[in-house]
């Protein structure tokens, strides 16, 4: 009888059904598609193999790439016994069967490589649970996560296991998954050159989606070639993989910072369009929007905050879809107005100097005297009115007495602050000349 967990299937009738997914499974690793950058001669695991000396391993990356099919590969071809596991499923008395009938395996010569699937799911204790068997050499653990290790995997197990990033498929892996596929259907896909492309692209560069998709386009009965229309009327699109509150969501508004921050408004307005595509919620774009307007723009265009908060307001007031448009207009605004960043290294460097001189008090000659005492202290003595003065302007000495003046805002020669650094220099003329 199968070890408890042990989860290969017991045998099947050649007769029995199969998903087409199944049936094209790797039997070596070199019929693994893609993930070269770890599976090729000189990447981590053709090493670890060619050395015969196999660690433990995360496997990071998105769904449908192989992260399962390599972990069996990886027992296969160490001899190792493979036992799988899901974090969804298992608690912590499982664990224990699992961590004991693989001592007992030890005891008689046979090593176990422990599979397990979703590993971020498990808490910070059921994590601390694995340690001393992998220190102890009980398993050979292989960890599957979509999600980022280094915020959901404990550092004590990460410190012990090596993290192997997989990689979606791209169009050329998925073409060759769709020939083995029809190669083992036994028939060609009744679709045109540009039909078939765009079933590659439905997949999204998950293997194991193009595979069912594939099984549908199969069991058709079609005569001739379909064209993309008639595949889009028969077929619909796989939803893009999107987690509004895990990795995709920070990669993709990291990715639409970046564009607006690098003048990109194809680039941008494309990164806007698939957060909204997700079902990112718009408000929370707004917000970040206008956050990009006083960082990445700030004084370089005076209007690119208003232009954020008008959207973000023509947003509340119409609502999804006919609102988003006004986000859309703000974010190409952005994407082409002048950057500076000045007033955001000001502000923060300021706050440094605040930091470092927190208890110095203001110079008095700038102090309000509302009594007799203050004056007596010498509150708002020697004060120059600005206004009183030439040119408006009295040069006099604004940071605390005794503090080394510091230059905190330098715009740069760009958009509006062009003008304003001719203002900064203008004044510093006059405060040499009047100190």
């Amino acid at each position: 009888m199968a070890d408890l967990f042990d989860s290969t299937p017991d045998a099947l009738p050649d007769t029995a059904p199969r998903p087409l997914a199944d049936r094209l499974r790797p039997k070596t690793l070199d019929q693994v598609v893609g993930q070269s950058q770890v599976l090729g001669p000189d990447a981590p695991l053709g090493v670890m193999l060619a050395s015969k000396s196999l660690g433990s391993i995360i496997f990071w990356g998105p769904p449908g790439v192989g992260k399962t099919t390599i972990a069996r590969l990886l027992a296969d071809a160490t001899d190792l016994h493979f036992v799988q596991i899901s974090a969804i499923f298992t608690g912590v008395p499982e664990l224990r069967k699992v961590f004991e009938q693989a001592r007992l395996r030890r005891t008689n010569g046979q090593g176990t490589l422990l599979f397990v699937d979703e590993i971020h799911r498990f808490n910070k204790a059921q994590q601390d649970g694995f340690l001393p068997y992998m220190e102890d050499g009980t398993i050979l653990l292989v960890g599957a996560t979509t999600e980022n290790p280094s915020f959901e995997l404990n550092a004590a197990v990460l410190s012990r296991a090596q993290v192997l990033v997989l990689e979606r498929l791209d169009l050329t892996d998925l073409e060759l998954l769709a020939q083995r596929a029809e190669t083992e259907l036994g028939i060609k896909l009744p679709l045109d050159g540009l039909a078939r492309e765009t079933l590659l692209e439905m997949a999204d560069g998950d293997g194991r989606a193009l595979l069912n998709l594939i099984e549908q386009v199969a069991a058709w009965s079609v005569e001739g070639k379909l064209d993309e229309t008639g595949l889009r009327q028969r077929l619909m699109r796989r939803a893009a993989k999107y987690d509004k509150s895990g990795d995709e969501h920070y990669n993709l508004i990291s990715a639409l910072h970046k564009s607006v921050r690098g003048s990109d408004p194809d680039a941008a307005v494309y990164w806007l369009a698939r957060m909204l595509e997700g079902g990112e919620d718009p408000r929370y774009l707004a917000r970040r929007i206008t956050r990009m307007a006083v960082e990445d723009i700030g004084l370089a265009d005076p209007h690119a905050q208003a232009h954020c908060l008008h959207a973000w307001e023509v947003y509340e007031r119409l609502g999804s879809p006919e609102g988003e448009l006004a986000l859309a207009q703000a974010v190409l605004y952005l994407a082409l107005a002048p950057k500076s960043n000045a007033a955001y290294v000001a502000y923060k460097s300021a706050r440094s100097e605040a930091k470092r001189t927190g208890s110095t008090p203001p110079p008095k000659h700038i102090l309000n005297a509302p009594t007799q005492l203050m004056k007596d202290q010498g509150y708002g003595a020697g004060y120059d009115y600005d206004h009183d003065a030439e040119d408006g302007f009295s040069g006099q000495n604004y940071f605390p007495e005794g503090m080394k003046r510091p230059v905190l805002y330098q715009p740069p020669d760009r958009g509006f602050e062009r003008e304003l650094k001719k203002r900064v220099e203008y004044f510093a003329k006059l405060r040499t000349r009047r100190n």
